[in-house]
């Protein structure tokens, strides 16, 4: 399988991101408070993106932030599917931002 590019990887993701990041506040928040951290700064990714429409965004700080809070997309044991799904994703979105 090829890399995706950030574009496609944004038009893959982001939609179902939005939903899973919200989704596991609710369902872990008390556990994982680092959850409300990810949702955060997926909003901000978020606008980030849109804002600059054609143009590449800034996101070095917020991935650096994602990557320190989730121990670089290491998925806890105790979480469901959603859960390590946000964080796969987030980690292909990190990764294709970066090359």
């Amino acid at each position: 399988m090829s890399e995706q590019t950030f574009n496609e990887v944004i038009t893959n993701h982001f939609e179902k991101l939005d939903l899973y990041t919200t989704a596991i506040t609710r369902a872990h928040g008390k556990n994982h408070p680092e959850a409300f951290e990810v949702r955060e700064l997926f909003e901000k990714l978020s606008k980030k993106v849109k804002d600059a429409g054609t143009n590449k965004p800034d996101l070095d700080g917020e991935f650096a932030q994602l990557r320190k809070i989730t121990n670089n997309y290491a998925i806890p044991g105790d979480v469901c599917k959603t859960y390590a799904g946000t964080y796969e994703m987030l980690s292909e979105v990190d990764k294709a931002y970066q090359a």
